[in-house]
């Protein structure tokens, strides 16, 4: 804990991109080391591509149709990464080429939106969630990404009873799933396995409708809720006896923002495991855009530092580098943000990198961004839901918690 206070504590704002054509940011993945870039999915239905030091903008990649749901870069090729949308489809990118086009495109039934998805840590399988089809069911559609064209291999359509919002491979075992749903439920399946009944080895219940999930290590699964509920998990205790719930909160509001009065949580937005200190860290936010960094463990959330000066609105999504020790942070103001301990000079143009001080505009022009960003939110990607948990048959004799 000490240890990663101390990597924090000198955290701010390094790059800053504020993008003269405003939209919000959904999701963004930061390349694995070596690479250079940060893939970052706007509200316009775009993908930017954004270097990592100074958050310069390489390129902007048009070909969806519907809301982007999800990016990931490959882990053996940080030139290519992959996006899904509600338009039912999930796209290969190859940030090398010249043209700024798809260079593949997997699709599966025509009722198939993508909420969710996720790459296995050896690139060979994809797995892309659905939201509900038909208010019955939905689906976790696999890919086989070695063969040309992208093989379809298959879908489990029996474990989850409504929209599949977060599909997380094990960071080193590529046979290893877990996925979870606003029907509450957290499920986790070994690939290895044939028939999905089989495979499906485990099934969490977060009570809520789940926002986030995170592979702790080798054997635990940190679960948030869109009522800003956290669970922490011991997967071990799957095939036990042992207590499942390492650590449970209905409301993880009641932690009050490492930066103190005036600085109080209003949401979570995830976490994300640092290898190098062996804990996680989770990541929220207050709606005047400050960002609060916590730890996770048996003894519940603790606060470690809040990110202030930053972002103007709410905190949509983030991802860490291990490589530079920064944190990127992006978010309904449009804003691109990378806090780091090192500064960097504003970059000219009206899309610009800039030094750690907040831009400056008037109270009216500020406001009138805000709203005209307002005007641009997707409903379809950003809206919370809170609904009965239904569990399927299959799902009765699995271990829940």
């Amino acid at each position: 804990m000490e240890a990663l206070e101390r990597r924090l504590s000198s955290l701010s704002v390094s790059s800053r991109c504020a993008p003269s054509d405003p939209a919000y940011l959904l999701d963004l993945c930061a390349a694995p080391p070596p690479g250079d870039a940060v893939a970052v999915a706007c509200s316009d239905f775009t993908l930017r591509l954004h270097d990592k030091l100074g958050l310069k903008r390489l390129r902007t990649f048009a070909g969806h149709t519907g809301p982007v749901s999800a990016v990931r870069f490959s882990h053996g090729s940080t030139g290519c990464f992959y996006s899904a949308s509600l338009d039912g489809t999930v796209r290969l990118w190859d940030a090398r080429g010249a043209d700024g086009k798809q260079a593949q495109v997997f699709k599966s039934d025509a009722s198939h939106c993508f909420s969710s998805f996720d790459l296995s840590c050896g690139d060979s399988l994809l797995c892309g969630g659905t939201e509900q089809v038909n208010g019955e069911d939905s689906f976790l559609v696999f890919w086989d990404v070695r063969k040309p064209g992208g093989v379809l291999l298959g879908v489990y359509s029996e474990s989850h009873s409504d929209d599949i919002t977060q599909v997380r491979f094990h960071p080193t075992d590529k046979d290893r799933l877990a996925s979870g749903s606003t029907d509450g439920l957290v499920n986790v399946f070994d690939l290895t396995e044939g028939a999905e009944d089989e495979a499906l080895v485990g099934t969490c219940n977060s009570e809520s409708s789940v926002s986030a999930l995170c592979w702790l290590g080798l054997e635990r699964l940190l679960c948030v809720s869109h009522d800003e509920g956290l669970r922490l998990w011991d997967l071990k205790s799957l095939d036990t006896e042992d207590e499942l719930t390492v650590y449970s909160t209905r409301d993880a509001r009641v932690v009050e923002g490492p930066g103190g009065a005036g600085s109080a949580l209003d949401y979570l937005i995830g976490g994300c495991w640092l290898d190098s200190e062996g804990q996680v860290l989770v990541v929220g936010g207050s709606g005047g855009g400050d960002v609060h960094l916590f730890t996770c463990d048996r003894a519940g959330l603790s606060p470690v530092r809040t990110l202030t000066s930053g972002h103007t609105a709410t905190v949509r999504c983030f991802g860490f580098d291990p490589q530079s020790l920064s944190l990127f942070t992006g978010g309904e103001d449009g804003q691109l943000l990378r806090w780091s301990r090192e500064e960097t000079n504003p970059g000219p143009g009206p899309e610009r990198a800039v030094g750690s001080s907040r831009q400056q505009q008037s109270p009216e022009g500020e406001e009138e961004q805000l709203q005209n960003k307002r005007s641009m939110k997707s409903e379809s990607v950003m809206r919370l839901k809170s609904r009965p948990h239904k569990k399927h048959k299959l799902n009765r004799d699995k271990k829940h918690m």
